[in-house]
């Protein structure tokens, strides 16, 4: 048996893949392919305190190695995913990390205040770096003081372990790293989509009526292994890692820098079933290589001088 456990913070997670917000919907949106507890987390979509209803469409473009989205956050709202969407999910037996916005910073507060009320959630995720929406997001997570001040007010009003999710659109990670780390989160999520824009050469317009979005998949995994990089060697929290990842050896570079943990989301887009493929290829390669644990694999890249 190889043992894929995996701790962030005082959270341990059966297995290090994660589906990332923004691709599973309420976390429920594969559950005709396999049960979402067969994976170590999962992430919901961003949940604001009112519903939003997003940017107009069309609000994904297809680029070349990956996929720009301008989707807005379009949610449900708090109280109707605690009424609607949270019951199901406990039933589901994952874990279960929600992830929260605000377009003011009282609104962070808010949310993670009712949040806290519910059973079932392991986590609390906060999206500091969305660049497709003009209030909140990206504006938040450019300056790390901001970033300091709102982890630090969430956790003084939850007991939930708190995720940082930062972007390295704007700024070099380390310094907003360790404003988060600082203010007492449990984990730090890096990295979400990167600021992009595409053109629609026929109509002579922006590609998306929003102009600008993020951009994510393969086209983004080498500048998210720096970044993750970068950041494992900053902070001493758990990192998890995001950007490009569509299989088990994606997953396992990253693992092999550092980090404890990896969210797929793109690559569900394209396949559903890439989180569980990309498990039973990390298996399959710690068979070949004879390792038992994870944690004999994780932080262990070689940086010795090649001869």
């Amino acid at each position: 048996m190889i043992d894929l456990k995996t701790r962030i913070g005082s959270l341990t997670l059966k297995n290090p893949i994660i589906l990332a917000s923004g691709t599973c919907g309420y976390g429920d949106a594969y559950k005709d392919f396999y049960s979402p507890k067969n994976l170590g987390a999962v992430v919901t979509k961003g949940i604001s305190l009112k519903p939003r209803v997003g940017n107009p469409p069309p609000r994904l473009w297809e680029v070349e190695c990956g996929l720009i989205n301008s989707v807005g956050l379009e949610n449900i709202g708090l109280e109707r995913f605690i009424k609607e969407k949270l019951p199901e999910l406990r039933k589901s037996g994952a874990e279960i990390v929600v992830n929260i916005f605000g377009e003011r910073e009282r609104e962070y507060y808010q949310i993670a205040e009712r949040l806290s009320e519910e059973q079932g959630i392991c986590a609390l995720e906060l999206n500091l770096s969305c660049p497709n929406v003009k209030k909140g997001g990206l504006e938040f997570g450019k300056d790390p003081k901001t970033i300091e001040k709102i982890t630090r007010e969430v956790k003084k009003r939850t007991n939930l372990p708190v995720w940082v999710k930062l972007s390295l659109s704007r700024a070099e990670p380390s310094p907003l790293a360790r404003a988060g780390e600082e203010a007492g989160a449990d984990a730090l999520v890096i990295t979400n989509t990167l600021k992009a824009m595409a053109v629609d050469l026929e109509r002579k317009k922006p590609a998306l009526p929003a102009i600008t979005g993020g951009l994510s998949g393969p086209a983004i995994k080498p500048v998210a292994l720096a970044g993750v990089w970068e950041v494992v060697q900053a902070v001493r929290i758990p990192v998890i890692a995001c950007g490009g990842i569509f299989s088990g050896r994606d997953a396992l570079e990253f693992l092999l820098l550092g980090a404890r943990a990896v969210q797929m989301g793109t690559a569900v887009l394209v396949d559903p079933l890439a989180p569980m493929r990309a498990l039973e290829e990390i298996k399959r390669y710690f068979r070949e290589q004879g390792i038992s644990s994870l944690k004999d694999w994780v932080g262990k890249i070689d940086l010795n001088e090649q001869v």
